[in-house]
C-alpha cells in the first residue's frame, strides 16, 4: 500500500532513502540531500516533496546531472532483454509494451538508442508510462533533429517527469484535489442551466464506469459543487458527457432536423491529484471548446 506523507516524518536518513530512493533511476543521492536539506517533517504534498527533489537535481553539475541521464537504461535495452531493469523501470517499460515487442520493433529500437547515443553521448530519455511503442520512436525521430543542449534539458525533464509519476505510485497525496465544472451557453451568452452531465473514469484507481450524474445549475455549475474530491479524485484519464442537444431543445434554439450536437464527450487527464482541475465547456448548437482550468 502507498506510504502516507505523515509517515516520512519519522523515518531515519536510511529509510527514507530506501523508500523513496528509487524516484531517480539509480541515483539514492537525490533522495539523501532532501533528506539533509529539507526536513522530512515539513513534506505536506508529494508536490512539495518533488520540488525538492527535483531542486536537488537542478542545482547538481553538469557532470552530475550526465551521470543521473546515464543511470537509465536504454528503451527495450540489453538491460531489459537481460532482465537487469529495475523494478520501476520494468514496470513502466511493460506498460509502454516494450517487454512484448517483435523482432522488426526491437532492431528498430536498438538502432534508434544507437543512433541517438552516437550523436548526443548519452541515452534517451522518455516517461514511457502512459505512452506506446509508435509514440516512443517517433519521439526518438523527432528529437534526433535537436541539439545537444536541448536534449540534454529534455532528458532532464523528462526524469522529473518520471520521478513524478513513481513519487503517485508510492505516496498517498494530500487530500487537496477536487474536480469542477461549468457550463456556459454561447449561443445565447449565459451559463447553461438544467443541462445533464455524465462523469466516467476510463482507467485509473477506483471504479471504471460512470462515477458521477450531475444537473447544471443557474450559474451552469454542477449543484454539487465539485465533482469529485478527496480519495475519489484520483490519477486517471475521465469523461464528461454534455447532454448538449436536449439543452438547446429545451432552451428552443433553432436545429436542424437531425442536430449537428447531440451529446459532447471530453476525454481528460487528471495527472496531479493534489490540484484543482476545472473542466468547462463552452458550446453552442454548432460547437464547443474547453481547457484547463483551475
Amino acid at each position: 500500500p502507498p506510504l502516507s506523507l505523515s509517515s516520512l516524518s519519522g523515518l531515519s536518513e536510511e529509510s527514507f532513502v530506501a523508500a523513496i530512493g528509487g524516484v531517480y533511476e539509480n541515483s539514492p543521492w537525490v533522495a539523501s540531500a532532501v533528506f539533509t536539506n529539507l526536513k522530512p517533517l515539513s513534506i505536506t504534498s508529494i508536490a512539495s516533496l518533488h520540488a525538492a527533489m527535483k531542486e536537488v537535481v537542478e542545482t547538481a553539475e553538469e557532470e552530475k546531472k550526465l551521470e543521473l541521464i546515464n543511470s537509465h537504461p536504454d528503451l527495450a535495452g540489453k538491460a531489459a532483454l537481460a532482465d537487469e531493469l529495475t523494478e520501476e523501470s520494468k514496470e513502466e517499460q511493460s506498460k509502454a509494451g516494450l517487454n512484448s515487442l517483435t523482432k522488426e520493433e526491437l532492431e528498430q529500437f536498438t538502432k534508434m538508442n544507437e543512433k541517438y547515443k552516437s550523436k548526443f553521448g548519452f541515452v534517451f530519455i522518455l516517461a514511457v508510462r502512459n505512452a506506446t511503442k509508435y509514440t516512443i520512436l517517433k519521439s526518438f525521430e523527432a528529437r534526433l533533429k535537436n541539439t545537444r543542449m536541448k536534449e540534454f534539458e529534455e532528458c532532464i525533464t523528462q526524469i522529473h517527469k518520471i520521478a513524478w509519476m513513481r513519487l503517485l505510485t508510492i505516496l498517498e497525496p494530500a487530500d487537496t484535489g477536487f474536480l469542477t465544472c461549468h457550463v456556459l451557453d454561447t449561443a445565447s451568452g449565459k451559463p447553461a442551466n438544467d443541462m445533464d452531465i455524465t462523469l466516467e473514469r476510463l482507467s485509473g484507481t477506483g471504479p471504471l464506469g460512470v462515477i458521477g450524474s450531475f444537473v447544471t445549475n443557474s450559474d451552469g455549475r454542477l449543484t454539487s459543487g465539485r465533482a469529485l474530491t478527496g480519495k475519489d479524485f484520483s490519477v486517471g484519464i475521465y469523461k464528461w458527457t454534455f447532454e448538449v442537444g436536449d439543452y438547446f431543445a429545451k432552451e428552443g434554439a433553432k436545429l436542424a432536423g437531425t442536430p449537428f450536437l447531440t451529446s459532447v464527450p471530453l476525454v481528460f487527464g487528471i495527472d496531479d491529484p493534489e490540484d484543482h482541475y476545472h473542466v468547462p465547456l463552452l458550446c453552442s448548437p454548432y460547437g464547443y471548446s474547453t481547457y484547463r482550468g483551475s
